[in-house]
């Protein structure tokens, strides 16, 4: 099997939170330091995705990057850019908007892989469709992404994970998976974890 890294998505540009989604505090620390304290303690080596006006962002800087070599495709910009630089690796791809993601999620995620497998995802709660941003992206998928550039627009990752050999996992638990976007999503993470607080105290 190749070896594993693991990738945290960052260069987003949070228009409808209206601020930056990987410097919003959990538990007082930004929500980009522990997604990629959690991931980091799983994969070999670990990198935060970044536009290149973000490189010397005071957040970003003190995690080593990958910046995006593409524009206005999406989230696919940091894998491709990820594939680029270590194409014989796979992928744990990570957005930073997952606060309520625990570590258990992972090695579930983890424990899935197998040679036959191209990728393997979560399905999503809402919908049955693959999850691609807690996904693991082998180098077969990745270049499949690859091939998949043209025509110019955003690339759908979940064609990609739909149309080939991926591991479909039950939807993860617990909400881990629910990304927060807006400001009343994360008004409704933040019940959550309080909740949870109160039910483990």
């Amino acid at each position: 099997m190749p070896p594993l890294y693991g990738l945290v998505l960052s260069g987003g540009e949070s228009q409808r939170m209206g601020q930056d989604k990987a410097g919003l505090l959990y538990a007082g620390r930004p929500q980009l330091a522990r997604a990629f304290d959690l991931l980091a303690a799983h994969v070999d080596r670990c990198f935060v995705s970044l536009r290149q006006e973000q490189k010397d962002d005071p957040l970003r800087i003190v995690f080593p990057g990958i910046i995006d070599t593409l524009t206005s495709v999406g989230p696919a910009a940091g894998l491709l850019a990820a594939h680029a630089l270590y194409p014989k690796v796979a992928w744990v791809v990570l957005a930073c908007d997952l606060p309520l993601l625990e570590a258990g999620t992972l090695d579930t995620l983890i424990a899935a892989r197998h040679k036959r497998y191209a990728a393997i995802a979560f399905q999503s709660e809402h919908d049955g469709l693959p999850e691609p941003l807690c996904t693991i992206w082998e180098p077969a998928a990745l270049e499949m992404l690859q091939n998949q550039r043209t025509p110019p627009g955003k690339i759908s990752l979940r064609k990609i994970l739909t149309n080939h050999d991926t591991c479909l996992l039950p939807a993860a638990q617990f909400n881990a998976l629910e990304n927060v976007n807006t400001p009343e999503e994360r008004a409704s993470v933040l019940e959550k974890i309080a909740q949870q607080n109160k039910d483990t105290a």
